[in-house]
């Protein structure tokens, strides 16, 4: 089973639907069954919004998120989701997840505000979340904030905008991507497809 947490966050059905496109083990688990989490063989933390109203909102899922990450379990962050694994951001005063060190910082003030549109990524190294993707494809971006980690050695891949934001990070069983997979057409749902191909792995 494929947890999709529903924390409030938006955007839950695309993500939902696009990755029943590539598997039929996707699950919405809301605020009613957090106990099905124990469950899972990998979970997605979907998100559109603001930093502090999502960490308050995943709180009620954090013991059974936490204890699956210790154990091992894949876990993806899209967009704000991906943003929460971090420590800290400046568009709030909420703690991250702490799952990748590094903070989450505001674009700067030489580039359009938010990011929004279609961007191609920069590869750094190799992870199993982007077999098959090339620099020519392209991925749908919407954000105002942008993710700096610590270690670069957790950054997978960049985007060119102003300067090279961090675009996807892997650090052992965490995942992440600030763009959208499940609006970015074949190759977005491939990256989907890639990740339920990590879990069975």
């Amino acid at each position: 089973m494929i947890a999709i947490i529903d924390y409030g966050m938006g955007n839950l059905f695309s993500i939902y639907n696009g990755l029943k496109r590539v598997c039929d083990h996707g699950v919405l688990i809301n605020a009613d069954d957090i106990s099905r989490l124990r469950d899972a063989d990998g979970v997605i933390i979907p998100g559109v919004g603001a930093f502090d109203d999502g960490m308050r909102n995943l709180k009620p899922f954090l013991p059974e998120l936490l204890g699956l990450v210790e154990s091992g379990v894949p876990v993806l962050g899209i967009c704000i989701g991906m943003q929460l694994l971090f420590e800290d951001s400046e568009e709030g005063e909420e703690k991250g997840l702490a799952l990748i060190p590094g903070r989450v910082v505001r674009l700067p003030h030489y580039v359009r505000v938010p990011h929004m549109g279609w961007n191609n990524l920069h590869l750094h190294r190799h992870s199993e979340l982007l077999d098959g993707i090339t620099e020519d494809d392209y991925f749908y971006f919407v954000h105002s904030y942008y993710c700096v980690p610590e270690d670069e050695a957790s950054i997978v891949a960049s985007v060119e905008y102003g300067l090279q934001l961090t675009a996807v990070v892997n650090r052992g069983n965490i995942y992440g991507v600030q763009f959208h997979p499940e609006k970015s057409s074949r190759k977005g749902l491939l990256i989907l497809d890639n990740f339920v191909h990590r879990i069975c792995r």
